[in-house]
C-alpha cells in the first residue's frame, strides 16, 4: 500500500503502465482434465471454454488432440474431438486455447482441395490465405439483399426451361441413391455460368472426392473452383466445419463482386453430422431421431447463401438432399423443401427407365421463375407440365388399354405430345444446352400440334 503522502503523478503514471502492461500480456487459461470419454463425447472439469472454442487435450509422448466445445452442464464441459482421439488416457490435460473456428480465404484457394479444418489435401504445398474469417459467417441484411432478377444458365435443358433457376437462387436437388444425382450435379459443375465455383463434398464416400476431381471439374473446372472435402469417415464436427468452410469461402468471393456457384453434396450428410453430436451430448430426439437442433443449424448454413447488397457479387447454391426411402416426407427433405427457393426431384422410375437426367418434372419447381422469366416462356413452360402430368395421371390406363382414343381431347393430346415431350426432357450427360436454345425448343415443342395429331 502505497502512503497517501508519496501519491502523486509519478506513481500514477507508473500503475497506468504497469495495467496497461498486464492487460497487453497474454491471456491465462486455467487447465482442466478428461475425466469421462463416451464414443466421440469428451467430458472435462476444472476448465471453461465458451461454445465453439478450441482446446488441447495433451495426450501420451508429448501428443495433442484439438476439440471443440460443444455443450456443458453443471461444471462439466463437452468436447468434440476433430481428428483421431486414439491414445487419450483418463485425467488427460485439457487446455483452452480462446480461439474459436475460422476459415483460410484469398485468392490463393482456386484450384486447391481442402479438409474440414482448411488444411491442403492435394499435396501442392501449404496455403497461404489472405485473411481468415468466422466459419460461421456474417448474416446479411435481409433489406439490403439484391433481389433475384437474372436467369442463370446451368445447361441443363428441363431445369432451364421448365425450372428455371436465378442468379443468386438456393435450389434443393432430391434423390435417393443410384438415381444420377451426382452425374446431374456434374453437369451444372461443368456448364453452370459462374466466375468461381466452390464444391462442397461433405460425407460422400471417400472414392468420389477423385473421381468428382478428376472425371466431373478436370482440369480446367478446378482451374476456377475451391473444393472441400471431408468424407463420411471424417468425425462428425469435421463433416460439419465442411460445409461451413465452404460457404465461408463462397462468402469471400461473393464480396469481392464475382458470381459463385456453391454446390454442397449433401445437405443429409451436414444434417446427420450434426444429429451425432447432439444426441451424443444428450440431447433428446424430436423427429425419427434428429434433434431440433438439427432443424436449427439447417436455415442458419442455408440462408448465407444468396446474393450480397446490390452491386455486388451472388451465391447460387445447389444442395443435394439423399431421400434414403424415396420418401417425400423425410424430415430432412421437408425442412429443406421449406428454406430453400425451389427443388428439382429426381425418379427412380425414370432412372430404371433409361431417361437420364431423370427429373421429375410433375415434383420440380423454380419459385423464382416467374420473376424472371417472361410471360410466353411461362406459359409454354406450364403447358408442357400439364400435358406431362395429365400423361401420368393416366399412364395405367393408357399402358393396359383401358383408354379408347376420343374419350377424352385432354388425355388425347398427352398421348399424341409424349414422344416430342420426352425427347425434350432428355438430354446427353456431355452435351450442354444454353439457356436460350433451352427457351427456343421448348416453344418448339408447345408449338403446333404434335406429329401423331397431324398424322391422325
Amino acid at each position: 500500500m502505497i502512503p497517501e503522502a508519496d501519491r502523486g503523478p509519478q506513481w500514477c503514471r507508473r500503475i497506468a503502465r504497469l495495467r496497461a502492461g498486464a492487460e497487453a500480456g497474454p491471456t491465462l487459461f486455467v487447465e482442466g482434465k478428461l475425466t469421462r470419454m463416451v464414443g466421440l463425447t469428451l467430458e472435462a472439469i476444472g476448465c471453461e471454454a465458451a461454445i465453439g472454442a478450441r482446446c488441447v487435450i495433451a495426450g501420451p509422448g508429448g501428443t495433442s488432440i484439438e476439440a471443440e466445445a460443444v455443450g456443458f452442464s453443471g461444471e462439466s464441459l463437452f468436447l468434440m474431438p476433430t481428428g483421431d482421439i486414439h491414445g487419450l488416457v483418463p485425467n488427460a490435460r485439457v487446455i483452452p486455447t480462446g480461439r474459436t473456428c475460422d476459415a483460410p480465404v484469398g485468392e490463393d484457394l482456386l484450384g486447391r482441395v481442402l479438409d474440414g479444418a482448411g488444411n491442403p489435401l492435394d499435396g501442392a504445398g501449404p496455403l497461404h490465405p489472405r485473411e481468415r474469417v468466422p466459419l460461421s459467417g456474417q448474416a446479411v441484411n435481409p433489406l439490403l439483399r439484391q433481389p433475384i432478377s437474372k436467369p442463370l444458365d446451368v445447361g441443363v435443358r428441363a431445369i432451364n426451361a421448365l425450372m428455371t433457376v436465378g442468379r443468386g437462387q438456393r435450389m434443393g436437388l432430391f434423390a435417393g441413391s443410384g438415381v444420377g444425382k451426382s452425374v446431374l450435379l456434374g453437369m451444372m459443375t461443368r456448364f453452370t455460368e459462374a466466375d468461381v465455383i466452390v464444391v462442397g463434398l461433405i460425407g460422400e464416400r471417400g472414392r468420389e472426392v477423385k473421381e468428382f476431381i478428376e472425371n466431373i471439374l478436370g482440369a480446367q473446372g478446378l482451374a476456377r473452383a475451391v473444393v472441400v472435402a471431408t468424407p463420411a469417415d471424417n468425425p462428425p464436427l469435421l463433416r460439419m466445419h465442411g460445409a461451413m468452410l465452404a460457404t465461408s469461402v463462397a462468402e469471400y468471393f461473393r464480396d469481392q463482386g464475382k458470381h459463385v456457384l456453391l454446390l454442397m453434396d449433401s445437405l443429409t450428410r451436414f444434417a446427420q453430422a450434426q444429429r451425432e453430436i447432439a444426441l451424443a451430448i444428450g440431447e433428446p430426439p424430436a423427429t425419427r431421431g434428429y434433434p431440433p437442433s438439427v432443424f436449427a443449424k439447417l436455415p442458419l448454413l442455408v440462408e448465407r447463401a444468396g446474393n450480397g447488397p446490390s452491386g455486388g457479387g451472388s451465391i447460387t447454391a445447389f444442395y443435394t438432399v439423399l431421400m434414403e426411402t424415396d420418401e417425400e416426407n423425410d424430415p430432412i427433405a421437408d425442412a429443406a423443401r421449406a428454406i430453400l427457393d425451389g427443388h428439382v426431384y429426381l425418379s427412380r422410375q425414370l432412372a430404371e427407365a433409361g431417361h437420364y437426367p431423370a427429373i421429375d418434372v410433375e415434383a420440380s419447381i423454380s419459385r423464382t421463375m416467374t420473376e424472371i422469366v417472361d410471360t410466353e416462356h411461362l406459359q409454354a413452360a406450364r403447358r408442357l407440365k400439364q400435358i406431362y402430368s395429365t400423361y401420368e395421371q393416366n399412364r395405367d390406363l393408357i399402358n393396359v388399354g383401358a383408354y379408347t382414343k376420343g374419350g377424352d381431347p385432354r388425355i388425347d393430346e398427352a398421348i399424341d405430345f409424349r414422344p416430342r415431350v420426352m425427347d425434350f426432357l432428355h438430354q446427353d450427360m456431355n452435351q450442354p444446352i444454353a439457356y436460350t436454345d433451352s427457351v427456343q425448343q421448348l416453344q418448339g415443342v408447345m408449338a403446333g400440334p404434335p406429329q401423331g395429331a397431324a398424322n391422325a
